[in-house]
């Protein structure tokens, strides 16, 4: 077995892993393709972490303070309060740089968990088939069925509210789409010359899963994982209006737009700034998603 494996080709096929995200390769790949949008894109990302980091260092206020007599100022009507105030005087900005650790944080946590969960059942359900993959796919036909906020109603009432139940909710939210896309995917490639290669040799399930499978997953799970960031942060948004998860008055960006939803007539700055902000990470986030992908496809050089 062993001599046939070293002289038959077939057996000595490497699979068709992606291109190696090296800083090297991002250094060259961004000279010949990066354009303006991707330049400005990293910019405001960094921009935004960066100041979200520091909130401790740039918020000028305390975001819980109350200063009833400078409730719902304006913005740049005071140096003070660069972004105005909201009902109860709080500083917006401060609020907005405080808010972006809750809403980053757990748009960050509910993204890993999602991706793990959805990846490890998608690479299942696609090379193993059979009862097991019959079972996966079931679960996620089921998730996607539901009604989420019905579903997430009733994981409140039973492990009560918290943002550590809001991340657990977000990362439910989104395995399928992973467990789907990571299915169809394996799919194509199990039938591929490196994986029958792998199988002829003898390699086990789980090395052909991470040596020959998970490599070329990786473009299209960085794009969804980029897209899913601003989905996640807009489903907290929601989830905390209806009382899941982030508990006034911690700030989030998703409580500062839906506290603001009654003064939007009169003091539209409560939901324009943090949902601004919100609009930019987005956008920043998706197309750096999308160079990234282009950045690892095989097919591009």
């Amino acid at each position: 077995m062993t001599d046939f494996a070293q002289t038959s080709p077939i057996l000595t096929l490497a699979p068709s892993s992606p291109r190696r995200l090296s800083m090297s390769a991002v250094w060259q790949f961004w000279r010949r393709r990066a354009n303006p949008a991707v330049t400005l894109s990293v910019i405001v990302l960094l921009v935004l972490i960066v100041s979200v980091l520091l909130a401790d260092v740039i918020a000028p206020h305390d975001p819980g303070t109350i200063n009833l007599r400078g409730r719902l100022m304006q913005p740049f009507q005071d140096p003070a309060y660069i972004l105005g105030t909201d009902a109860t005087g709080r500083d917006i900005f401060s609020r907005i740089l405080y808010g972006g650790q809750v809403s980053l944080a757990v748009s960050l946590f509910a993204s890993i968990g999602g991706l793990l969960l959805g990846t490890i059942l998608g690479l299942v359900s696609g090379y193993t088939r059979g009862l097991v993959s019959e079972i996966i796919m079931y679960l996620v036909d089921v998730q996607l069925a539901l009604p989420f906020l019905l579903l997430a109603v009733s994981v409140a009432l039973v492990l009560g509210t918290s943002i550590t139940v809001l991340i657990g909710l977000a990362a439910l939210s989104t395995w399928p789409i992973y467990a789907r896309v990571v299915r169809s995917s394996v799919l194509s490639l199990r039938e591929r010359e490196f994986v029958v290669a792998a199988q002829a040799v003898g390699a086990s399930t789980i090395h052909i899963m991470r040596f020959h499978l998970f490599p070329n997953l990786v473009a299209p799970l960085v794009v969804l994982v980029m897209l899913n960031v601003g989905r996640i942060i807009l489903l907290e948004s929601g989830l905390s209006f209806l009382g899941i998860g982030v508990q006034p008055p911690t700030p989030s960006w998703g409580i500062m737009i839906n506290e603001g939803r009654e003064y939007l007539s009169s003091a539209w700055w409560l939901s324009i700034m943090p949902g601004i902000i919100l609009i930019l990470l987005t956008m920043a986030v998706g197309t750096i998603g999308d160079w990234l992908r282009d950045l690892m496809d095989v097919s591009l050089s």
